[in-house]
């Protein structure tokens, strides 16, 4: 049985912006990302792909949801290096902006693969979507 992989974008008390962090463990989840910043999210659901088994490929992003450059600088990582195992999902807590999840679409469409989101992020796109129509 393959393990399903599933790439975060979130913020991290410690380490390296633009670097793939290929996890599958919480030792390692503390290890190499420390704890969650406040109002944050991405750590504690990164601790839940780990629970349930799954491998977590995490990229650290300066802001949760603002930081266009660090999330496009992850997801050239993710199309020009990964190889390790297929991306199942992608998952960006506190990203509402149009910009961000239209190039993060597009990546899912090309990779079969699914994009997880918030209610409260959902309805900022689609408010940030109708504002430009």
């Amino acid at each position: 049985m393959q393990t399903i992989t599933i790439a975060l974008f979130g913020e991290a008390e410690k380490g390296e912006y633009h670097t793939a962090y290929y996890l599958r463990t919480l030792p390692e989840l503390v290890e190499n990302l420390g704890n969650p910043p406040p109002d944050t999210s991405g750590l504690f659901c990164a601790v839940q792909v780990l629970l349930y088994q799954s491998s977590l490929l995490f990229f650290r992003v300066r802001e949760e949801g603002f930081s266009y450059q660090d999330y496009l600088d992850g997801l050239h990582l993710l199309q020009d290096q990964w190889t390790i195992s297929p991306i199942s999902a992608l998952y960006l807590p506190g990203v509402g902006d149009a910009a961000i999840i239209e190039v993060m679409l597009n990546y899912c469409r090309r990779h079969h693969s699914i994009m997880i989101t918030r209610e409260n992020d959902f309805y900022d796109y689609l408010t940030c979507r109708s504002n430009q129509n």
